[in-house]
Protein backbone atom coordinates (compact mmCIF):
# COMPACT_ATOMS: atom_id res chain seq x y z
CA UNK A 1 0.00 0.00 0.00
CA UNK A 2 1.29 3.18 -0.81
CA UNK A 3 1.88 5.15 2.20
CA UNK A 4 1.05 8.77 1.10
CA UNK A 5 -1.16 10.46 -1.20
CA UNK A 6 -0.97 14.33 -2.13
CA UNK A 7 -5.08 15.60 -1.21
CA UNK A 8 -6.69 17.96 -3.36
CA UNK A 9 -9.98 20.02 -3.11
CA UNK A 10 -12.22 16.40 -3.58
CA UNK A 11 -10.27 15.21 0.01
CA UNK A 12 -11.67 18.33 1.76
CA UNK A 13 -14.25 16.20 3.41
CA UNK A 14 -11.86 13.07 4.36
CA UNK A 15 -9.38 15.65 5.78
CA UNK A 16 -11.20 18.06 8.22
CA UNK A 17 -12.10 15.71 10.63
CA UNK A 18 -8.10 14.13 10.93
CA UNK A 19 -7.35 18.16 11.32
CA UNK A 20 -10.22 18.39 13.95
CA UNK A 21 -8.98 15.17 15.78
CA UNK A 22 -5.33 16.66 16.08
CA UNK A 23 -6.18 20.65 17.18
CA UNK A 24 -8.70 18.75 19.86
CA UNK A 25 -5.83 16.56 20.94
CA UNK A 26 -3.10 19.29 21.04
CA UNK A 27 -5.64 21.62 22.46
CA UNK A 28 -5.79 24.21 19.82
CA UNK A 29 -8.34 26.77 19.87
CA UNK A 30 -9.66 26.38 16.24
CA UNK A 31 -13.22 25.75 14.51
CA UNK A 32 -14.64 24.28 11.66
CA UNK A 33 -14.26 27.47 9.71
CA UNK A 34 -10.76 28.01 10.75
CA UNK A 35 -9.83 24.80 9.60
CA UNK A 36 -11.40 24.85 6.43
CA UNK A 37 -9.55 28.09 5.22
CA UNK A 38 -5.93 26.66 6.61
CA UNK A 39 -6.17 23.61 4.38
CA UNK A 40 -8.02 24.99 1.60
CA UNK A 41 -5.73 26.74 -0.42
CA UNK A 42 -2.80 23.82 0.37
CA UNK A 43 -5.50 21.42 -1.48
CA UNK A 44 -6.28 23.96 -4.26
CA UNK A 45 -2.08 23.92 -5.41
CA UNK A 46 -0.64 26.85 -3.39
CA UNK A 47 2.89 27.45 -3.64
CA UNK A 48 3.10 27.57 0.28
CA UNK A 49 2.43 24.20 1.34
CA UNK A 50 0.96 20.57 0.30
CA UNK A 51 -0.82 18.08 2.82
CA UNK A 52 -0.84 14.28 1.84
CA UNK A 53 -3.21 11.51 3.24
CA UNK A 54 -1.64 8.46 5.15
CA UNK A 55 -3.12 5.22 4.52
CA UNK A 56 -5.67 4.37 2.16
CA UNK A 57 -7.32 7.85 -0.04
CA UNK A 58 -10.98 6.53 0.72
CA UNK A 59 -10.33 6.13 4.31
CA UNK A 60 -7.36 7.93 5.36
CA UNK A 61 -5.77 6.69 8.72
CA UNK A 62 -4.32 10.65 9.14
CA UNK A 63 -2.34 13.53 7.35
CA UNK A 64 0.88 15.26 7.14
CA UNK A 65 0.68 18.93 6.28
CA UNK A 66 4.30 20.92 5.01
CA UNK A 67 4.88 24.23 4.27
CA UNK A 68 7.83 25.64 2.17
CA UNK A 69 9.83 28.25 2.97
CA UNK A 70 13.17 30.01 2.17
CA UNK A 71 16.53 29.02 4.21
CA UNK A 72 19.96 30.80 3.37
CA UNK A 73 21.74 28.58 5.76
CA UNK A 74 20.44 25.53 4.31
CA UNK A 75 20.92 27.25 0.46
CA UNK A 76 17.45 26.69 -0.55
CA UNK A 77 13.63 25.63 -0.15
CA UNK A 78 13.08 24.58 3.04
CA UNK A 79 10.02 22.65 4.53
CA UNK A 80 8.38 22.56 7.73
CA UNK A 81 6.35 19.57 8.89
CA UNK A 82 3.08 21.82 10.29
CA UNK A 83 1.41 19.02 11.31
CA UNK A 84 1.27 15.21 11.71
CA UNK A 85 -1.62 12.97 12.90
CA UNK A 86 -2.51 9.79 12.91
CA UNK A 87 -5.43 8.49 14.08
CA UNK A 88 -5.16 7.42 18.02
CA UNK A 89 -7.04 3.39 17.50
CA UNK A 90 -4.21 3.09 14.67
CA UNK A 91 -1.10 4.47 16.01
CA UNK A 92 1.57 2.46 17.12
CA UNK A 93 1.64 0.18 13.71
CA UNK A 94 4.45 1.67 11.91
CA UNK A 95 2.25 4.47 9.73
CA UNK A 96 3.47 7.29 10.90
CA UNK A 97 6.96 6.57 10.90
CA UNK A 98 6.28 5.03 6.71
CA UNK A 99 4.57 8.20 6.10
CA UNK A 100 7.24 10.36 7.63
CA UNK A 101 9.83 8.46 5.58
CA UNK A 102 8.26 8.66 2.40
CA UNK A 103 7.65 12.43 2.88
CA UNK A 104 11.02 13.34 3.67
CA UNK A 105 12.57 10.82 0.49
CA UNK A 106 9.53 12.85 -1.71
CA UNK A 107 10.98 16.56 -0.59
CA UNK A 108 14.75 15.03 -0.89
CA UNK A 109 13.42 14.13 -4.33
CA UNK A 110 11.89 17.75 -5.12
CA UNK A 111 15.28 19.41 -4.35
CA UNK A 112 14.09 21.05 -0.86
CA UNK A 113 17.39 21.31 1.21
CA UNK A 114 16.07 20.82 4.84
CA UNK A 115 12.67 19.81 6.55
CA UNK A 116 12.19 20.83 10.00
CA UNK A 117 9.53 19.96 12.46
CA UNK A 118 8.68 20.83 16.51
CA UNK A 119 8.00 18.65 18.77
CA UNK A 120 6.55 19.38 22.80
CA UNK A 121 10.18 18.78 24.48
CA UNK A 122 8.35 17.00 27.43
CA UNK A 123 6.71 14.38 24.93
CA UNK A 124 9.61 11.64 25.09
CA UNK A 125 7.93 9.11 23.26
CA UNK A 126 7.75 11.40 20.35
CA UNK A 127 11.16 12.98 20.45
CA UNK A 128 12.10 8.98 20.21
CA UNK A 129 9.39 8.76 17.54
CA UNK A 130 11.51 11.59 15.42
CA UNK A 131 14.98 10.72 16.08
CA UNK A 132 14.16 7.50 15.08
CA UNK A 133 13.21 9.10 11.40
CA UNK A 134 16.33 11.16 12.00
CA UNK A 135 15.27 14.67 13.01
CA UNK A 136 17.68 16.14 15.70
CA UNK A 137 16.80 19.32 18.15
CA UNK A 138 19.91 21.55 17.24
CA UNK A 139 21.83 22.37 19.73
CA UNK A 140 21.44 25.78 21.26
CA UNK A 141 18.05 26.66 19.08
CA UNK A 142 15.03 27.30 20.26
CA UNK A 143 11.49 27.37 17.91
CA UNK A 144 10.15 31.05 18.70
CA UNK A 145 7.25 32.08 17.30
CA UNK A 146 4.64 35.88 16.84
CA UNK A 147 1.22 34.86 16.52
CA UNK A 148 0.27 37.99 13.83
Amino acid sequence: MKPLHLAGPEDLDKLLPLVAGLHEEMGFDTDDAHREAAVAPLLDGSPHGAIWLVGPRRSPVGYIAVTFGWSVEYGGLDGIVDELYIRPAVRGRGMGAEALDAIVKAMREAGVKALHLEADATDEALIRFYRKARFEARSGYTYMSQAL
